[in-house]
């Protein structure tokens, strides 16, 4: 049976409970995605995810659309609380507790990626589980309320929680006392001046250089235009999750020894790259192609085979293609990244 890199996410029954919704894909599902697990989480305003932590994954979160605010707990006792929008993103270190909230007027869609390929979301450790699974009289004990109140209590793990939106006009919105376009656990990605291919396309990038905390995990947005290839390429250091936010594509994923295998891909779709392996992303549709593409590594690295070709001596290149200096003076002479559409 071939290999597929890819699996239509957007398609799954997703879990639905009290405004939210929540679709997943791991290696379960999708055996190539060995170590990464995705999530398509969707909240209606107000719906809580309530408060949970992962025992064995990091979270990288991007807000494709709506707005969320999330709350996460340090193990010195200190609490973060940030407000997101469409292009912000996250990261929350394993084992640290968190919630996220829909806030707005409209349905916040979130894309999660954790760096464990077995992660799976229907497994977090939730507050109201660990609750329900203990003694009544010892959970009444632990929060200092009588027993008759803490039977008041979630009896099973709520997951989904409906609640007040916590706007700006309610006592309940996050007080903050100065402005800033950043914070720990925040990165506004799309309010970067992105690198750009004229007539190709573009890339935001937030790795631990730029996201200091997110020490093992690199996402990134990559626009291409229609015609245009994110040109052929691998990364030595990392894995790469993608999630399709619109337009179409086609991408092939090289594994060596004659096999190369390519899927097309819309909006919706996921696709997997194993660290090492060549892969190219070709818009072969009428609009541009947005991508979200995950690496499991704070510093991952790239080559490009026009940055290969373009710094290699040109005796060796016509060696290698077994072609003359004049063909050899016809490749690449720079470095591509995103080769724009031939001219007609």
């Amino acid at each position: 049976m071939t290999k597929t890199f890819k699996y239509r996410l957007e398609q799954q029954t997703a879990y639905k409970h009290s405004g939210g919704t929540m679709r997943e894909v791991s290696v379960n599902d999708f055996p190539v995605s060995t170590a990464m697990t995705g999530v398509s989480l969707r909240l209606a305003p107000g719906t809580l995810r309530e408060l949970h932590w992962h025992t064995n994954a990091s979270e990288w979160g991007y807000v494709v659309s709506g707005s969320c605010r999330t709350t996460v707990l340090h193990p010195d006792g200190t609490t973060y609380i940030d407000n997101f929008n469409s292009g912000d993103v996250w990261y929350f270190p394993k084992g640290y507790g968190h919630s996220i909230q829909g806030i707005g007027t409209d349905e916040c869609h979130i894309i999660q990626i954790m760096n464990n390929g077995t992660f799976t979301e229907k497994h977090t450790f939730s507050i109201t589980d660990f609750i329900a699974q203990t003694p009544i009289e010892l959970v009444a004990q632990n929060l200092g309320i009588s027993i008759a109140e803490a039977q008041q209590l979630p009896t099973q793990e709520s997951y989904f929680a409906s609640g007040p939106v916590p706007d700006d006009s309610t006592l309940d919105a996050t007080a903050r006392s100065t402005t800033g376009l950043t914070s720990m656990h925040r990165y506004p990605l799309m309010a970067q001046d992105p690198k750009r291919v004229p007539g190709g396309g573009t890339e935001r990038v937030a790795s631990a250089r730029l996201f200091p905390i997110s020490t093992n995990m690199t996402g990134a947005i990559i626009e291409i235009q229609p015609g245009a290839l994110r040109e052929m390429h691998w990364h030595p250091n990392t894995d790469e999750w993608q999630y399709y936010i619109s337009g179409t594509a086609r991408m092939a994923v090289f594994l060596g020894k004659g096999e190369l295998i390519e899927d097309q891909f819309e909006a919706g779709d996921v696709g997997y790259v194993p660290e090492g392996a060549g892969h190219y992303i070709y818009n072969n549709g009428t609009e541009v192609c947005r991508i979200l593409v995950g690496f499991n590594n704070g510093q991952h690295e790239t080559i490009d085979l026009t940055k290969w070709i373009s710094s290699t001596p040109d005796d060796v290149l016509a060696t290698n293609l077994e072609i003359n200096r004049e063909q050899v003076s016809q490749l690449p002479q720079r470095h591509w990244f995103i080769a724009p559409a031939p001219l007609q």
